[in-house]
């Protein structure tokens, strides 16, 4: 049997894709992510989200900024700075521990990759508090670093971060049976149960354009 191959090598320009395809991603679902969030939320998710992608594809329009690393300092501090809500501080955190963990390396293998993701949900954890089953986008995030630590073990690149996408797939769907623990959708108790979480919508989209675009 072959071996599984090495991590394709990410370096900014395969940041920058993902980057660029995640923006894109959301910008196409944006009535969607509205939609979800107009129940349970402030009806702003997919309007936050999108009005914050366009800031960083902007800033990198503008040219490059360096490393994998920079990127995606340069892509949290932007999310930080333009999206409203909660979603700035919490997807801004993400990409700042995950540029915090990258530091100044010019490309990233899969052990790298695979720790720098969990860094990054290790930091939405940190800034908004939520656990498994709260109804946040951790739900699609936590299964995601999972699963891609499992299937880096056999799974080649293309086969680890679709596994990773699926899994937050599955995350995703799972919010809408459940009672939401944490946000404004906490404050409806039992109202909020019936409806898809926008914020793990969205970062469902964030995993499968990482299979998309980095393998």
């Amino acid at each position: 049997m072959a071996a599984p191959d090495q991590f394709a090598a990410i370096d900014a320009a395969a940041i920058e894709r993902w980057i660029r395809a995640f923006a894109a991603a959301v910008a196409e679902n944006e009535q969607e992510l509205t939609r979800l969030d107009s129940p349970i939320g402030d009806a702003d998710h997919g309007a936050n989200m999108n009005r914050g992608l366009k800031a960083v594809v902007a800033k990198l329009d503008g040219g490059s900024t360096g490393g994998p690393g920079a990127l995606l300092k340069q892509t949290g501090m932007t999310l930080v700075s333009t999206v409203g809500g909660a979603s700035g501080p919490l997807y801004g955190t993400f990409f700042l521990r995950m540029a915090t963990a990258i530091g100044d390396a010019d490309t990233v293998d899969q052990k790298l990759f695979a720790a720098a993701l969990r860094a990054g949900v290790d930091g939405v954890v940190a800034r908004g508090k939520a656990e498994a089953g709260d109804k946040t986008m951790y739900d699609a995030l936590a299964p995601a670093v999972d699963a891609l630590d499992a299937a880096f073990g056999g799974e080649d690149t293309a086969g680890a971060l679709q596994a990773a996408a699926d899994a937050a797939a599955q995350g995703r769907d799972s919010t809408t049976p459940m009672q939401a623990r944490k946000g404004r959708a906490s404050y409806l108790g039992e109202r909020s149960v019936g409806h898809q979480d926008p914020g793990a919508t969205s970062a469902a989209l964030l995993l499968q354009t990482a299979a998309d675009t980095l393998a």
